[in-house]
């Protein structure tokens, strides 16, 4: 099953249950506008390359498109189009006025030069920049891309529109950057994990946990868990995991991390694969990595009560029916990792009043809006007897609905 396909058949199962037309189903789901561009230019070693862009903008009845722009081998317009899905209601479900976009280029970054990389990017909003900006669609980083390429889409755009740091987000503190939004998707993703352990009468002090996913999202909702007191047994990154069942020490992980690559060869830890962390015996498990690691096939294997989705769609539609059948909570992507694109609307906002904020007021209004967005699933979920995928799809599809009726065709 495609990318695309999982997205559209959790989008169809809380379409069921709010009984959406066919005609309204066709409206929300269709994309508005979607890009490919060729992308071809002169590499250092004067020979010349081609790659391909995408940037699909999904839905705006919410507001201006919100989505990141990805580096990877895999990306093709399916996948691209999942994703952009995804922001619609992940945007929707947090409450904050921006509708759905994604982007990305097919290509293997670590293959590639700085000075390659900055000129497919600068080509890249050369293809696009009349389609992108602050008032209609705002790319933000993703796999294999970070603050530096914002700052190179922020750069090429103004060279086209005029000074305006609220055409893209992540970008460098030091170029009208917000800070805390390095860690915002980790941190979201800690504060969830903690409003799920409560409604399940367990602490997050104390409770073991698998990090699948040792990159940005992954390495900072471990560090946040430590400090909240969690006990992380296994982390992995793509090189493989390691495993203590006493637990890891996370800050000299970071270290070793920084300094070799990967967290294999830790001290005090075993090598593990990362099939072995997704069958720990722990109490979260915490996929932050690629998309589609959750199978019908290895489902069953799982051995954590409770699964937080920092990656982006982690979870096939047939491994989510057995975690349902097992009892396993599941707190979707579009609730759990929803931090990065609430920070990304902060930075938006700040950049838009020419204002900074102080790190302590950012993660004060994440916290906040994480835990009531939380809240609010819980709610509809217990309500309507639905797991929360199913919830956080309705409360999403709900307002992003009302918006485009009351709006008008």
């Amino acid at each position: 099953m495609s990318s695309n396909e999982s997205a559209q058949r959790y989008f169809n199962q809380a379409a069921d249950i709010m009984g959406l037309s066919q005609n309204m189903r066709t409206l929300l789901s269709t994309p508005l506008r979607e890009v490919k561009v060729q992308i071809a230019l002169e590499m250092d070693d004067g020979q010349i390359a081609t790659f391909i862009g995408f940037r699909i903008q999904h839905d705006s009845a919410r507001g201006p498109m919100k989505g990141g722009l990805r580096y990877h081998p895999e990306v093709d317009a399916d996948e691209v189009l999942a994703l952009a899905s995804l922001m619609t209601w992940k945007t929707a479900v947090v409450n904050i006025p921006y509708g759905g976009a994604k982007g990305g280029i097919a290509i293997d970054p670590s293959k590639y030069s700085q000075r390659e990389i900055e000129r497919i990017t600068r080509k890249f909003v050369d293809e696009i920049h009349d389609v992108i900006g602050p008032d209609k669609d705002i790319p933000a980083p993703d796999m294999g891309t970070n603050s530096q390429t914002m700052a190179w889409i922020m750069n090429q755009y103004e060279k086209y529109h005029g000074f305006n740091p609220a055409c893209v987000t992540g970008k460098p503190v030091e170029l009208h950057g917000a800070d805390g939004r390095e860690e915002a998707t980790g941190r979201g993703v800690a504060v969830v994990t903690q409003a799920a352990l409560e409604r399940m009468k367990r602490s997050v002090t104390g409770a073991t946990l698998a990090i699948q996913g040792f990159g940005n999202v992954g390495s900072y909702a471990a560090r946040i868990l430590h400090e909240m007191g969690a006990k992380i047994v296994a982390v992995s990154d793509q090189h493989g995991g390691i495993y203590n069942d006493n637990g890891i020490d996370i800050p000299a992980l970071l270290k070793h991390a920084s300094q070799t690559g990967s967290v294999k060869e830790f001290q005090d830890c075993k090598n593990i694969s990362n099939a072995e962390l997704l069958a720990a015996n722990v109490d979260v498990l915490i996929p932050a990595a690629l998309g589609g690691v959750l199978t019908k096939e290895n489902a069953k294997d799982v051995r954590a009560k409770l699964i937080v989705e920092a990656a982006n769609n982690p979870t096939t539609p047939d491994a989510d029916a057995v975690f349902e059948k097992n009892n396993i909570l599941v707190v979707p992507d579009i609730l759990a990792n929803a931090g990065g694109v609430t920070v990304s609307y902060f930075e938006w906002v700040q950049n838009r009043q020419h204002f900074k904020w102080e790190l302590s007021e950012v993660r004060k209004r994440l916290e906040k809006i994480m835990t009531e967005s939380f809240d609010r699933v819980w709610k509809i979920s217990g309500e309507k007897n639905v797991p929360l995928r199913t919830a956080a799809y309705v409360l999403g599809i709900g307002r992003v609905g009302r918006a485009t009726v009351l709006a008008g065709i």
